[in-house]
C-alpha cells in the first residue's frame, strides 16, 4: 500500500522529448535513432569478430567484412517488417482487422521483439544461403551483437514513456507522466497517476547489458563460435528467461491483459517459453556436431 513516505521516495520520470531533432517538417525520434545506433554498433562489433580468425572454427571466419556490410539492409528490413507484423499478429490482430489502416500506424503498439526475431532469422537464412555462408555461423554473429540493439531499444521505450511496469511502491517507482508524454497522447497520460516499475530499464539492463556480457565471455574466452549454434542457442535461452522474469514487473498490453484468467500470465511469457526449448536444442545440436567432428 502506498504511503506518504513511499510517494516522497518516488523517482521523477525525466521529461525528455521523444523527438531528438527537428529540422523543419522533419522530426527524428529517439526510437528511430535507437534502431540506427543498435544496427550500426552491432555492425561495428560484428566486423571486429570477423577480423579475429582465432575465434572461429578452423581459425577462419566464414564470412567477410563485405558480407556484413551487405547484410545491414537485410537485417534492418527483417527487424522492422518482422517486428511490426509480429506485433499485429501477436498483440493487435482484432483491432487491425477492424481498422486495416492501423497496420501502418506504428505509433499504435509499435513493434514486437518476437516478430523481429522471426523476421531477422528469415533474413539471416536467406542471406546466408545466397552467399554460401554456414547458416549457424550467421546466426551466431548476429546473436552476439543483438543485445546492443535490445539495450538501445529499451532505453528508447523509457524515453517515450511506453511499455511501463506494474503499479508498485518500491522506492525507485516512477509515475510515467511528463509534459511530453501528455502532449504526445492528446492531453492524456496512458500510464495513469500511479507509480510503476521502470520495467524498460530492467529489460535494458538484463536483455542488453547482462546478456551482452554473457555472450562476450562465450565468444572471447570460451571460443563458442568454434561450435556453430552455441551462441545463438544461449542468446535465445538468455532472452527468453530475461523476458519471462521482467514480465512479472511489466504491465501487459491493454488489449490482451493477463491470459487464462490469471493475474500473472502474459503473452510475452507465452511467446518466450518455446524459445527456451529452441535454444536448448540449438546448444545440444552444436555440442553433438562438434563432438562428431573430433571423433
Amino acid at each position: 500500500m502506498l504511503t506518504s513516505a513511499n510517494l516522497a521516495a518516488i523517482l521523477p520520470f525525466p521529461d525528455i522529448d521523444p523527438i531528438a531533432v527537428s529540422l523543419g517538417p522533419l522530426s527524428i525520434h529517439w526510437y528511430g535513432l535507437a534502431y540506427v545506433a543498435g544496427i550500426l554498433l552491432g555492425w561495428f562489433y560484428a566486423r571486429r569478430l570477423v577480423d579475429n580468425g582465432k575465434l572461429w572454427l578452423n581459425d577462419t571466419a566464414p564470412m567477410t567484412r563485405q558480407h556484413l556490410d551487405d547484410f545491414i539492409l537485410w537485417v534492418a528490413l527483417g527487424i522492422v517488417l518482422g517486428g511490426r507484423i509480429g506485433y499485429i499478429l501477436f498483440y493487435d490482430l482484432d483491432q487491425v482487422l477492424a481498422n486495416p489502416i492501423r497496420a501502418i500506424q506504428v505509433w499504435n503498439g509499435g513493434m514486437s521483439f518476437h516478430g523481429g526475431l522471426i523476421g531477422t532469422t528469415v533474413a539471416m537464412f536467406l542471406f546466408a544461403r545466397r552467399n554460401q555462408i554456414p547458416a549457424w555461423s550467421m546466426f551466431d554473429i548476429v546473436a552476439a551483437v543483438a543485445p546492443i540493439g535490445l539495450f538501445f531499444g529499451r532505453i528508447a521505450n523509457f524515453i517515450n514513456g511506453e511499455l511501463w511496469g506494474r503499479v508498485t511502491d518500491v522506492p525507485w517507482a516512477m509515475v510515467f507522466c511528463s509534459p511530453h508524454v501528455i502532449a504526445a497522447h492528446n492531453g492524456a497520460c496512458p500510464a495513469g497517476p500511479d507509480p510503476r516499475h521502470p520495467s524498460q530499464l530492467y529489460e535494458a539492463g538484463i536483455e542488453g547489458i547482462i546478456l551482452f556480457l554473457v555472450l562476450f565471455i562465450l565468444t572471447r574466452w570460451a571460443l563458442a563460435l568454434k561450435k556453430p549454434g552455441t551462441v545463438s542457442g544461449i542468446f535465445v535461452i538468455g532472452y527468453a528467461f530475461s523476458r519471462i522474469f521482467v514480465e512479472f514487473f511489466r504491465q501487459p498490453d491493454e488489449q490482451l491483459g493477463y491470459l487464462l484468467g490469471t493475474n500473472w500470465l502474459t503473452m510475452g511469457m507465452v511467446l518466450s517459453l518455446p524459445m527456451v526449448a529452441i535454444g536448448l536444442w540449438a546448444v545440444i545440436r552444436a555440442r553433438q556436431a562438434a563432438a562428431g567432428q573430433t571423433a
